[in-house]
């Protein structure tokens, strides 16, 4: 048995790198969290806040969005703008959804990127790492 020590002592410092790594990985990537969904006017305004990073500043990050009602039907297809977003900076942005009362809205869909720039070439790293998350009764999902 105590021969053994030695093998496990070699065995658990092995493994030391690839936690760090899995926790740099999840640390990382596109955060989008619905934050408010507030009623305006005839619209029910949705505030994501957002936070790149991925470390690379994004020219433009453009994203199919679906909107469901509280029943699972699909109301609206959009696409949200999220315009650029600075590396390791957050950005707080605002979309309408005119004629449409925020206690209507059951989930938003995160379809897929429309439009990812990076440095004037499409890029898939608005993709890669995103990470969805909600505040708010109506779930964020992708």
């Amino acid at each position: 048995m105590l021969f053994l020590r030695p093998v496990f002592a070699a065995l658990s410092l092995c493994s030391l790198p690839v936690v760090a790594i899995a926790q740099s990985e999840a640390a990382g990537g596109l955060q989008i969290e619905l934050n408010t969904v507030q009623d305006v006017g005839s619209s029910c305004r949705l505030t994501f806040v957002v936070e790149n990073q991925t470390g690379t500043a994004i020219d433009e990050a453009s994203f199919e969005t679906v909107i469901f009602d509280a029943s699972g039907s699909v109301v609206s297809f959009s696409l949200f703008n999220f315009r650029d977003l600075p590396a390791d900076r957050l950005r707080v942005r605002q979309f309408d959804l005119p004629g449409m009362a925020c206690s209507a809205v059951g989930r938003a869909l995160i379809n897929g990127t429309n439009t990812c720039t990076v440095a004037g070439e499409d890029s898939s790293i608005c993709e890669d790492g995103l990470k969805l998350q909600s505040r708010t009764d109506v779930e964020l999902i992708g």
